[in-house]
This record gives C-alpha cells, sequence and structure tokens, in this order.
C-alpha cells in the first residue's frame, strides 16, 4: 500500500480542532444512527455502533447528543431516513476521490456532489471508476504517550497487522479488512497490561478518555498522482469543500500534494 496523501494525514487532525463543532457532531450523530440501526442500540453487542460512539467521545461530542443518536437510529425517537452512498470520481489533474456520504436526500446530495467537482475541473464518475485504484485496509490511530513503539510494533505484527506508522503525535496502525479486530484487540490487552486499571464492563467510565482516535476502515491508495502547486491547490479546494459538506463523511483521494501547500 502507497499509504496516505499529505492531505488524508492531516483531514483527521483538522476534523478534531475543527471550531464548527456543530456541523462535527451532526456528521458523527449520522454515523451512530447507521450503526444504531442497522445492529441495534446496545453498544455492547453492536460492534460498529461502539466505534462509532467511541469516534465521538473522542472529540468531547456531548453524551446527550450520541444517546438521541442512538434512539433515532433504533427507533426510539423519530428521525428521517438516512442512506449510505458511495460516490466515485476525478479531481482536476487525473486524481481519483472517493466520497463516502449519509444523507436522506440522495437526490439532492448527489447533484450537489457533482456540481462541487464540476465547477473545479473534476467530474462524477460510475461506481466501481476508481476504487480500484485503492486498497481497504482498517486503520486504527491512537497517541504515542499511550504505548512503546517497539512494543506495540510487535504486539500489531503479531496480530496480523501490515504496518505501523508515526504521524506526528499518532501512531497509525494499518490492517487488512478482517484482521482490524484482531489487532484492536492485542492493542486493548496491551494497554491494560501496560497501564493497569480497574476493569469494567465497555461503557461504564463514560469520562475515560478513549484509546484509538481513529478506528476504521478507510480507501488507501495504491499509488499517488503528483500535482504542482497551482493544481494541487484547486485540488485540495475542492477536498476541503467536500470534507465541509454537511452530508459528507469521509473523502478519499490519490493526489500527492506539494508540501508548500501545506506551510504555514
Amino acid at each position: 500500500m502507497a499509504g496516505h496523501s499529505k492531505w488524508a494525514n492531516i483531514k483527521h487532525k483538522k476534523a478534531a480542532a475543527d471550531n464548527k463543532r456543530g456541523k462535527l457532531f451532526s456528521k458523527l450523530a449520522k454515523h451512530i444512527m447507521i450503526a444504531a440501526r442497522n445492529g441495534g442500540g446496545n453498544p455492547v453487542d453492536n460492534l460498529k455502533l461502539r466505534y462509532c460512539i467511541e469516534r465521538a467521545r473522542a472529540v468531547s461530542m456531548p453524551k446527550d447528543s450520541i444517546e438521541r443518536a442512538i434512539k433515532k437510529g433504533s427507533g426510539e425517537l423519530e428521525g428521517g431516513e438516512l442512506a449510505e452512498i458511495t460516490y466515485e470520481g476525478i479531481t482536476a489533474g487525473g486524481a481519483s476521490v472517493i466520497i463516502e456520504v449519509v444523507t436522506d436526500n440522495r437526490n439532492r446530495t448527489g447533484g450537489e456532489v457533482r456540481n462541487l467537482l464540476e465547477k473545479r475541473g473534476g467530474s462524477l464518475g460510475k461506481t466501481g471508476s476508481v476504487t480500484w485504484k485503492f486498497d481497504r485496509a482498517g486503520v486504527l490511530e491512537l497517541d504515542k504517550s499511550a504505548l512503546e513503539e517497539e512494543e506495540l510494533f510487535e504486539v500489531v505484527i503479531d496480530a496480523g497487522a501490515e504496518d505501523l506508522k508515526t504521524e506526528g503525535d499518532v501512531y497509525q496502525v494499518i490492517t487488512t479488512p478482517d484482521a482490524l479486530e484482531t489487532v484492536r484487540e492485542a492493542i486493548e490487552k496491551l494497554d491494560n497490561e501496560k497501564n493497569p486499571k480497574k476493569e469494567k464492563a465497555w461503557g461504564e467510565d463514560d469520562d475515560a478518555a478513549p484509546l484509538f482516535s481513529k478506528f476504521e476502515l478507510d480507501w488507501i491508495p495504491q499509488n499517488l498522482i503528483p500535482l504542482d502547486v497551482d493544481t494541487g491547490k484547486k485540488v485540495l479546494d475542492v477536498l476541503n469543500i467536500l470534507e465541509d459538506h454537511d452530508d459528507v463523511q469521509n473523502v478519499y483521494c490519490d493526489a500527492d500534494l506539494p508540501e508548500e501547500l501545506f506551510q504555514e
């Protein structure tokens, strides 16, 4: 796997520091609703819901907002019907983009995504038009202060992980989709051994910081497409606009953006 682009590596930090908290929480609530609708409202029995809740807690989403989203998803409260859709397209410079959305109006969202791409030199493609350029992989991220790198590396590789990287202040563990849960369990076991604490059932300690800042399936580009500064600016612009769209949950791109675009 070629790994994430520079933009992919910074976008989650950007999201964590995003001062538009209401928009971020709205997106997370949709994830929680979908998970609760598909697997029930108990995170102990619904692993996907548990991941969604942990992701929400990692960015300090209020507990009552999380509970309300669970109830809407499980049918205890009224809520709009949501659909998960994946769009594929091309940006300026020929880079490929995958856009995952959750929406209550697929016609509206599809039209808006198409317009966002076309107005900035890109186009929307058919299903399967670009996903073949990416690998589906599990990605876990945790703070480097949590564990020693050498011990973590040994544990995750033994559990089936494909790679361990460092991105700033976090470890990034890459796995196959099938190994994601096994690797997560191995890391949690190591954390419990190195940082012993009174064992509690999941969810009993709501104030405890989640171990993982990210735990999900990503699309990782097999190869990166190098872009010049001018084209890179256009691509970075559309990626940020897509990320900011209310219905967009995740955006993946194989653009290799110039370092100049990330210098402060």
